[in-house]
């Protein structure tokens, strides 16, 4: 079968570019040998494979398909064929069979129609696979924030530096550090729960994984998701419907006045009986029954000398006297 140029179909120009200028920082080791490899693939030949043979690769990056854009996907390559062939390696552990790089989508379509999948076959170790899935998935910027994160928190499970992450994701420091705080305080089934959430950009996930912080809008959270009123909507409006949700619950957690303490006093006769009120910034001193006037006078025309006996007080507790 003849050679032919099938970079820019699989990647496209822009892919390069990005590939040269990862996240801003110095090209080297992972991702230069990937680069090569990817400048590699435009001597590569395209080759048909069953489907059936091929694997999803060892790392997840999504979270769930599009039903109406893989139905389209169907169509288009039903009456067209498939015009960019996809990426598989050999596969590590399990000799005549492979594993998907990049076009996890293609290949499903394949195996729908009943075709064989246009490949390239590139021998490739688990850390350049990764880099090669990320930064192909980048160039086409159809997964979403959050699919992005759990796909670069999934890299890290499996061993592989921040530095790996961020070549494979193509991210500067700010945009992994948020990701690692939105991974971090947002449990994978409650984000699992929500969605691709497709409309939802980093700094919205971010906001949410602050509000996740507190241990009340954890467990809130986990009840949320279980209703049919989340379920039932679409991944976007799951995701606004938690947060504001959370936002609600934590406004009137700060909202809510502490709660009072409250004593009884009275002398052995009971001729007066109080009842105090502490709030944490008033108290009330409430007197009942027929000396109630005269006692709560005598207290009033002592207050500037009870005050002061307070004051030496709490100050013999500061010297430790």
């Amino acid at each position: 079968m003849a050679r032919k140029d099938i970079f820019g179909s699989v990647m496209g120009s822009a892919a390069v570019e990005q590939a040269r200028d990862v996240s801003s920082y110095a090209v080297r080791g992972a991702s230069r040998s990937i680069i090569q490899s990817f400048e590699e693939l435009s001597k590569s030949s395209v080759v048909d494979l069953d489907p059936g043979l091929i694997e999803t690769s060892f790392v997840s990056d999504r979270i769930e398909d599009d039903e109406e854009e893989f139905s389209e996907l169907v169509r288009a390559i039903r009456e067209r064929g498939q015009d960019s062939p996809v990426l598989v390696r050999p596969h590590p552990s399990s000799p005549g069979r492979y594993q998907t790089v990049f076009g996890h989508r293609r290949v499903r379509v394949a195996r729908e129609l009943g075709r064989p999948v246009r490949a390239v076959v590139k021998q490739m170790g688990d850390q350049d696979h990764v880099i090669a899935q990320g930064q192909e998935n980048a160039a086409r910027a159809n997964l979403s924030f959050i699919e992005r994160t759990l796909f670069g928190e999934r890299i890290l499970k499996n061993g592989y530096s921040a530095d790996i992450v961020k070549a494979a994701l193509a991210l500067d420091d700010t945009t992994f550090s948020k990701m690692r705080s939105v991974s971090g305080n947002i449990p994978e089934d409650i984000i699992l729960a929500i969605g691709a959430a497709k409309g939802i950009g980093r700094d919205r996930w971010w906001q949410l994984a602050k509000l996740m912080e507190h241990p009340a809008n954890a467990a809130k959270a986990k009840d949320h998701v279980q209703t049919s009123e989340f379920q039932q909507a679409n991944s976007d409006a799951r995701f606004n419907q938690l947060f504001e949700v959370l936002t609600a619950n934590s406004k009137g957690a700060r909202s809510a006045p502490a709660r009072p303490q409250e004593k009884a006093w009275a002398p052995k006769d009971n001729s007066v009986k109080a009842r105090i009120t502490d709030t944490g910034k008033a108290f009330t001193l409430a007197l009942k029954s027929k000396e109630a006037s005269a006692f709560g006078a005598f207290i009033a025309g002592r207050l500037d000398e009870l005050f002061e006996a307070f004051r030496e007080a709490e100050s013999g507790k500061t010297t430790g006297d």
